[in-house]
């Protein structure tokens, strides 16, 4: 049986047909050469950064969410159940680990890092916390220090040994040489040598003491102390 030449043309046309409905329905779509081991990464880190949504340019101290809603990040600390940002610069937001962040906008705010030495006023001890007020940042001149909360130095955290009782370590205006272990929470040692009490006042009449070999002594009314002194006490070294 003899088939037409144009009925040959109308077959090849029906496939050519079916072809392309098949591509625009996405279906029998030949795959490409797999990606480079650059372009994966490419894209992954674009994934990422995906991720960061940003909230907008907040101040320190401005309330940026709840612990219920955020975990905090870099550059923001807790206090009673929200989350506040610890310097001047853009909230950033983690959706896929709900973690919360400032990225900083302002170079010149000197704002308090982990591992940094600092120099601060003890306030109030409260049970087995002495709270103290940072005023100095090591290294870092003299420009105003972004700290809205008080550093806190547990009595674990004051020596290397065993300490019975905060107060015989630590009182109320004692100047000291700390080492910042969390940010988030504040939280100072002592515990080194060459950390401690830099310059400590008489708990009677609120005059310097001077280091003797038996301790600290007062000179204006004879009254001995002690204290987890550094190793720099009195020689005004910071």
């Amino acid at each position: 049986m003899r088939i037409s030449r144009k009925r040959i043309t109308h077959q090849k046309g029906e496939k050519r047909e079916k072809s392309v409905r098949g591509v625009d329905d996405g279906k029998h779509v030949k795959k490409g050469p797999g990606r480079s081991g650059s372009e994966r990464d490419e894209i992954e880190n674009a994934m990422i950064e995906g991720e960061l949504v940003d909230k907008g340019f907040v101040l320190p101290g401005e309330f940026i969410g709840t612990n219920e809603e955020f975990i905090s990040g870099e550059q923001t600390f807790n206090s009673g159940g929200k989350i506040y940002a610890a310097v001047t610069g853009n909230v950033k937001v983690n959706k896929s680990k709900r973690t919360i962040m400032i990225k900083p906008e302002v170079n010149s705010l000197n704002y308090i890092e982990r591992g940094d030495t600092v120099i601060g006023q003890v306030g109030n001890i409260k049970n087995m916390v002495a709270l103290v007020e940072i005023v100095h940042i090591n290294g870092r001149g003299e420009r105003e220090i972004v700290n809205l909360e008080p550093a806190a130095i547990h009595i674990s955290n004051i020596k290397n040994t065993y300490v019975k009782e905060i107060s015989e370590e630590l009182c109320p205006f004692d100047i000291v040489k700390a080492r910042v272990l969390d940010v988030t929470n504040m939280r100072l040692t002592i515990a080194d040598k060459e950390l401690g009490v830099m310059k400590a006042f008489c708990s009677r009449c609120r005059q310097p003491l001077k280091k003797t070999a038996a301790g600290l002594y007062c000179g204006s009314c004879g009254n001995k102390e002690s204290r987890k002194i550094s190793t720099d006490y009195g020689t005004g070294i910071i």
